[in-house]
């Protein structure tokens, strides 16, 4: 059930901390990257997971897309999907034919993909890590650390377009010893969405179980 919380898991803790010194190269760029995907109506993007861990040998890779407007959002990923419509959130597992029905609270969830394009504006310090090349194109790279240190994350690195301010790539650092890294292969902004997009339609799902945990 709860697979798709590595996801994007670039919101571990949300907890208010007391402002820290940052380094205001690194805040320019990000403020430019919000602005971008916060001014979207919706927006699509097609992704690859990359689970590594290189003292247990480990290199899993996962793919999947996510359409994402405001709070609201719809991933598949790994005969998964999860569907938030800002009030309630369904998990429906493929292979079991069920899906889990539970309220959607913001600020309890350890991922929430709504805020993955400002979650440096609480709890992380940031900075200007340099440039590098990627995709054929010149990308500025920001590291940001939580101040929480019981946070299981110790550092996320971004990499945002230099010419675009789009999000191209990120590596998630655990203190266990896994790196995620997420690579955006396809990116549609403005992506059409309705009323049917963010919630769950059991009609489509021919004999799907139903639990309800609200």
């Amino acid at each position: 059930m709860k697979k798709y919380l590595a996801l994007l898991a670039l919101s571990v803790s949300f907890t208010s901390v007391a402002s820290a010194q940052q380094d205001p190269k690194a805040e320019k760029i990000l403020d430019q990257m919000s602005a971008k995907y916060k001014a979207m109506k919706a927006f699509k993007a097609t992704f690859t997971q990359t689970l590594e861990n290189d003292a247990a040998k480990v290199k899993e890779n996962l793919s999947g897309d996510i359409t994402v407007s405001g709070q609201k959002f719809r991933l598949k990923m790994s005969g998964q999907e999860v569907i938030n419509n800002g009030q309630t959130m369904w998990t429906y597992m493929k292979s079991e034919n069920e899906v889990n029905v539970s309220d959607y609270e913001a600020d309890e969830q350890e991922v929430s993909p709504s805020q993955i394009y400002t979650l440096y504006k609480k709890g992380y310090k940031y900075n200007y890590a340099g440039e590098a090349k990627e995709g054929g194109e010149m990308v500025d790279i920001i590291d940001l650390s939580p101040e929480d240190r019981n946070n299981p994350v110790y550092k996320v690195r971004l990499k945002v377009g230099r010419t675009d301010k789009a999000v191209k790539s990120w590596q998630m650092y655990k203190k266990n010893g896994n790196r995620y890294t997420y690579r955006i292969s396809k990116f549609l902004p403005n992506a059409p969405v309705d009323a049917t997009t963010f919630n769950f339609d059991k009609t489509k799902y021919k004999g799907v179980k139903v639990i309800d945990l609200r």
